[in-house]
């Protein structure tokens, strides 16, 4: 059941194991499917959690209107009848996240994971949203992107639950990192992933595209939903693996 016989130990010992009713949704990023999830999703179930993989058109919309998935998946959550219920996001992900509760109660709504969020917009946002290319790629969703402070991100007020954010520092793609001042991972800096109410946050060598798949991403996203807090400060549980 569980390929990796240290990671069950250290979640073992330290109370990480998950009880059923506790449901976490999976919300990936722009341009991505259900499947860029799917590391986490079946490292989720094997622990125990009751996991929705949710899927959406992330190209089609504005971030508003795609924000409504959000209350899509609480609901196919809530028919389980979970005591807990959590997210797990890659970029996009997160803002729709935040996007939705500027308006909706959290209920029974307690903790979120954010992997590469873009908080506050992301540089490659700025080069590259009047280029056709980028237009085609991204749809209406990427430009609001921006880190301008008229952006969908940054038009964001805080939002009432525990915020754990995953950070990468690596990147596969010299010429989006070159748009950037400082650590970054490809799509997003590092200093724009960061929230003013986040309970907790780690920096990470994985770049934005592969996060997800990271054994140690996953590990510290089980840590996150179970206590709280990341695994830390053990250089072993951030490298690029």
């Amino acid at each position: 059941m569980f390929t990796h016989p240290i990671l069950f130990l250290f979640l073992l010992l330290s109370g990480h194991i998950a009880y059923a009713q506790e449901c976490v949704v999976l919300l990936h990023g722009l341009g991505r499917s259900t499947w860029s999830m799917h590391h986490i999703e079946n490292s989720l179930e094997k622990i125990g959690y009751l996991v929705v993989n949710q899927s959406y058109l992330s190209r089609e919309q504005s971030i508003k209107s795609l924000s409504e998935v959000v209350g899509d998946s609480i609901l196919r959550c809530q028919q389980h009848k979970p005591s807990a219920i959590h997210f797990v996001t890659h970029s996009l992900g997160g803002i729709l996240v935040r996007s939705y509760f500027q308006h909706h109660d959290a209920a029974n709504v307690k903790r979120v994971v954010m992997l590469g969020p873009p908080n506050h917009g992301s540089e490659v946002v700025d080069k590259f949203k009047d280029s056709w290319w980028f237009k085609w790629l991204t749809g209406p969703t990427g430009q609001e992107l921006g880190t301008n402070p008229e952006s969908a991100p940054n038009q964001l007020k805080p939002i009432a639950l525990e915020i754990g954010i995953i950070a990468g520092s690596s990147s596969l793609d010299p010429w989006f990192s070159s748009l950037f001042s400082g650590d970054n991972d490809g799509k997003v800096s590092v200093e724009s992933t960061k929230l003013p109410e986040m309970k907790d946050f780690i920096q990470v060598e994985n770049s934005h595209t592969f996060m997800a798949n990271s054994r140690n991403v996953i590990m510290q996203i089980q840590s996150f939903l179970s206590s709280g807090a990341f695994a830390k400060p053990n250089r072993a549980l951030i490298s690029s693996n």
